[in-house]
């Protein structure tokens, strides 16, 4: 893997149709190798919505695309649905598999399902997924770019989003660290970073990074930040993270600002 887009919240229901086209546009320019949808797909879990969302990502032309559920993703106002077959409409689109992951000479990229049908929006990581995935991470070969990818956030830059962080994220995070990780990719906020991880958790044995996605499409953007996506260049012992602005004056997608990250290896 040479470049992967990360593509989050795109909220299908509240979609922008420009938005859309200029995305699609952005994405046969670069041609990445993967492209990972971190959550929250739809806006309300609803057949049409999951429809919409599949015909857009199928005009990526991607050659390997991991979707990831988000709270969104769960049906809000069905509760039998919510309660006996929460992932009906999403596994119809994107399959049953909620927890996809890539793998190549250069790259391993590993989904995990935070969302919950017991909690409203918040995100959880359970004592077992966090074992599978360190499992996994350890099992990385030393040219790998290793890359987690969770809906709601380990990090936050804003004191408002605190409440949003991920449930079991200080056992997740030392533990995924330890065992390799080099970034740890979401969404949920609408607020896009890239930040160490040492600026949220303390005395960690190595360096990694949060990596968070604004709004891809959708209307519902927040804090005067445009709809943007991100997209990593891998380098294995570093790598670039590129962040891409909707730019309305041009209607298409341009570089916003370009992070250049240093992987620590043994």
């Amino acid at each position: 893997m040479r470049t992967l887009l990360q593509i989050s919240d795109p909220h299908f229901g509240t979609e922008q149709l420009f938005v859309q086209r200029a995305l699609v546009s952005l994405c046969r320019s670069i041609a990445p190798d993967v492209v990972v949808v971190s959550g929250d797909i739809t806006q309300r879990a609803r057949r049409t919505q999951f429809s919409l969302a599949r015909a857009f990502i199928s005009q990526l032309g991607a050659a390997h695309v991991l979707t990831l559920p988000g709270n969104h993703d769960i049906p809000l106002f069905n509760l039998l649905a919510r309660c006996l077959y929460p992932y009906a409409n999403y596994s119809r689109e994107f399959g049953s598999d909620l927890e996809p992951s890539y793998e190549d000479d250069t790259a391993l990229i590993i989904c995990v399902n935070t969302t919950r049908p017991s909690r409203h929006k918040d995100g959880e990581v359970s004592k077992q997924q966090i074992a599978a995935v360190a499992e996994r991470l350890r099992g990385a070969a030393k040219n790998q770019l290793r890359i987690v990818v969770t809906h709601q956030p380990v990090h936050v830059i804003d004191r408002h989003d605190i409440r949003n962080l991920l449930h079991g994220r200080e056992a997740a995070v030392r533990a995924w660290i330890e065992a390799g990780v080099d970034i740890i990719m979401g969404g949920h906020i609408h607020l896009p970073h890239v930040r160490p991880l040492a600026d949220r958790f303390d005395n960690l044995p190595r360096s990694a990074w949060s990596v968070q996605a604004g709004t891809a499409v959708s209307y519902r953007v927040r804090d005067n930040v445009p709809n943007s996506v991100n997209v990593v260049r891998a380098s294995v012992p570093g790598c670039v993270v590129e962040r891409w602005d909707y730019n309305a004056a041009i209607s298409a997608f341009a570089l916003k600002v370009a992070y250049p990250l240093e992987l620590t290896r043994a």
